[in-house]
């Protein structure tokens, strides 16, 4: 058929749902009015690891108003059927909550206390005495047992480092980091009968929440529903089941009242996941001219005693440059911490700037351009898979970049530029993110009134999905923004996958797409057969629909109105599911970017100040520009933040992590964040997707870290090895 006009997509559209949120309109999980409500409060364990030996709850339950205080003691024993299906990192071995009397982290919920009012809950949860026979813990990434690690190995790496002409040996750190969204993680529960109903913060409505919850509590999976319109931002917190939801579940039966419970501030840091502290040790060969023969990295990374954690950290390396020796290996060390999970970026985030920092460190030593050394080991096909790229214009993104950057003023040698006390230095770095999808579903309803419809159980924890899904759907039915209505997180809404890894336009907005296309192309049908329309008996593929109205592409006058056409058959509407399932790779499918970042360095006290920020991004279609730069922006803050600032601290003698508040775990303010700029280059990639998406929200965050370190080198001549990079590092 003719393609439809693009009147919407593109177009920098204001958040439909933004007044609702500066209103204070815009319901999250703790806000939901639910009648019977009662309150829970989490008992958390003081120590790290050991067993319990008692819990005294009686002077908890003497207190007005206290309904029921649960532990392992007198909890019912739940199914906790396996669940490969689940968005858990390792299904089949979560933390149990209430099922034993083993203590395996600081902070890990060992009771719950349950009243009327949140005060009587909180001082009930006081009340509570737990003993403990505690065990030392073991804390230190550095000296504690990995397990077996995972490889990856290309050519001979060990023996091309040993024969290179320039060879370079590294060791990286990162500090874990926490999510720290706006929003503490809540759960409202109530049962009806043996049916579940929770309003959850979750990133992952239908094969998230639902699923996990059905799997725990023995139940069908369309007994349990989950409702979720708001998310008060996420960063991949949202992407796991936390114990929370099964308590919060667990004591409204128990109580046969409706329950809520949120976590607090300092119970978000062992209650959700984290990105995982890293050790990452390189080493780097190439010849005089600066390409790559060999690159070998050796990689241990914080996990839980009782589940394994793992993401791409390794991805970068494999695809970013032409390397023919490469070897890798990636190890889990099991400590007494509960379970990361994905931050913003992840896996990705921290091997860039793994394989950044070490390009950066290589172009010094050679005395080459950046730049330049990027462009010499540039691939023309996928170095760890051979195929072909979808589309990969990360030339295009240094060039662009270098241009807006004003990258040709920059002296090269470190410690030469000053402005007064402050060392100023530019720093570059690549970035890459998988263009991924998930299986989708999405309902349509077109109105014999002209309005759409437009539902799925997916999430919007900041992104704009209630904005850029309606766009889609606009041009796709033919409709102005204003006559579609997008709804989405609730379970009973057809399922999506979850809402992270930049995949939600890519899955849903296709699935919103096709689903809009049946729904157009039923109504042409309609009219084309119908002897009383205006379009009868002409070429179906000859008929776009524009403001609501189907006519002739070549003849405006030519045709009809939705309503019109309904009106007339008695047809109130018009439904389809759209059903998108991404095909078999045949091209190997990134997003790409070039991060360029200036810094100010206190010559006397070593504080960093990034003053400006440039990235340039090959991300296929933007749908959204305005959307888009919340995203690139919010991204570069994430990024410099991980660099200069989040440190999750945590005293090695028992576990606690000692900052646990946003007093003490540092993030930026306004007057840390420069000028930000993001630039995307025009595009499609229709082998990705069929609305030619890549992906932006992890991308964005993606080489900021590596772009910031390596300007802080150029600086001041040092290079420190360690994030975040702190003032004590640079005196």
């Amino acid at each position: 058929m003719t393609p439809q006009p693009q009147n919407a997509v593109g177009t920098p559209q204001s958040r439909v749902d933004g007044r609702l949120k500066v209103t204070g309109r815009a319901t999250y999980a703790a806000d939901h009015v639910i009648d019977g409500v009662v309150y829970a409060v989490v008992v958390d364990s003081s120590v790290c690891r050991g067993r319990i030996t008692g819990v005294d709850a009686r002077a908890a339950l003497a207190e007005p108003g206290v309904l029921r205080v649960i532990s392992h003691l007198n909890a019912p024993k739940l199914p906790y059927r396996d669940n490969p299906g689940s968005n858990n990192p390792a299904p089949n071995s979560r933390l149990r909550v209430f099922q034993d009397d083993r203590v395996r982290f600081f902070g890990q919920p060992v009771a719950v206390a349950v009243a009327t009012t949140l005060e009587a809950a909180q001082h009930a949860a006081r009340l509570v005495k737990v003993s403990y026979d505690a065990e030392p813990p073991t804390t230190d990434l550095t000296t504690a047992p990995a397990d077996p690690p995972a490889t990856y190995a290309r050519g001979d790496a060990n023996a091309a480092f040993d024969a290179a002409a320039v060879r370079l040996e590294m060791t990286y750190r990162n500090a874990r980091n926490h999510h720290n969204p706006m929003e503490p993680h809540a759960t409202i529960a109530r049962w009806d009968g043996d049916r579940l109903t929770v309003w959850d913060k979750t990133q992952w409505v239908v094969g998230g929440t639902q699923t996990e919850l059905a799997a725990v509590f023995g139940l069908p999976q369309q007994a349990v529903r989950v409702i979720s319109p708001f998310v008060g931002g996420g960063f991949g917190s949202g992407l796991r089941t936390w114990p929370h939801t099964t308590i919060a579940a667990l004591a409204a039966r128990e109580t046969r009242r409706p329950v809520k419970l949120v976590l607090t501030r300092r119970q978000l840091y062992s209650g959700t996941g984290f990105r995982p502290a890293y050790e990452l040790r390189v080493r780097l060969g190439s010849d005089r001219g600066g390409r790559l023969t060999a690159m070998v990295h050796d990689i241990r990374a914080e996990t839980s005693s009782y589940e394994k954690f793992v993401e791409a950290v390794l991805a970068p390396a494999q695809a970013l440059y032409t390397v023919p020796n490469v070897s890798q290996a990636y190890a889990t060390v099991p400590l007494d911490v509960n379970t990361p999970i994905w931050m913003r970026g992840p896996g990705y985030a921290t091997g860039a700037y793994l394989v950044e920092s070490a390009m950066d460190e290589l172009a010094h030593e050679l005395r080459v351009d950046p730049i330049e050394l990027r462009l010499r080991n540039e691939p023309g096909a996928d170095p760890s898979t051979g195929l072909p790229f979808s589309t990969r214009r990360l030339r295009e993104c240094y060039r662009v970049g270098a241009q807006e950057f004003g990258w040709q003023r920059r002296n090269p040698r470190p410690a030469s530029t000053r402005d007064g006390d402050w060392l100023i230095g530019t720093g570059m770095a690549a970035a890459v993110y998988d263009t991924g999808a998930f299986p989708a579903q999405a309902h349509v309803r077109l109105n014999a009134n002209g309005t759409a419809l437009v539902q799925s159980a997916t999430s919007d924890m900041g992104p704009g999905t209630y904005t850029s899904m309606p766009q889609v759907a606009a041009d796709a039915l033919g409709l102005t923004m204003r006559t579609v209505e997008f709804r989405l997180g609730d379970s009973v809404m057809p399922p999506t996958g979850p809402h992270g890894g930049s995949t939600t336009m890519a899955s849903v907005g296709t699935a919103i797409q096709l689903g809009c296309d049946t729904v157009r192309k039923q109504a042409i049908t309609l009219a084309v057969n119908d002897p009383r329309s205006p379009l009868h008996n002409v070429n179906a593929d000859d008929v776009i629909v524009r403001d609501g109205r189907m006519r002739l592409k070549n003849n405006p006058l030519h045709g009809e109105t939705y309503q019109q056409l309904l009106n007339r058959n008695h047809r109130d509407h018009l439904e389809a599911i759209g059903t998108y399932t991404p095909a078999e790779h045949r091209f190997s499918m990134n997003a790409y970017g070039a991060v360029f970042a200036e810094v100010a360095v206190d010559a006397r006290l070593g504080v960093v100040r990034v003053r400006r920020m440039l990235g340039v991004y090959d991300a296929g279609r933007i749908i959204n520009p305005k959307l888009a730069d919340s995203q690139a922006l919010g991204g570069m803050v994430g990024g410099i933040s991980s660099a200069l600032l989040e440190h999750t601290v945590t005293d090695p003698r028992d576990g606690r992590i000692v900052n646990a508040n946003l007093a003490d775990y540092l993030v930026p303010v306004n007057a840390d964040i420069p000028d930000l700029k993001a630039v995307y280059l025009n595009g499609n990639d229709p082998e990705a997707n069929p609305i030619g998406v890549k992906g932006l929200g992890e991308i964005v965050l993606v080489g900021v870290a590596p772009a910031i370190a390596n300007a802080v080198f150029h600086a001041t001549g040092r290079r420190v090895r360690e994030l975040p990079i702190t003032a004590d590092a640079l005196l």
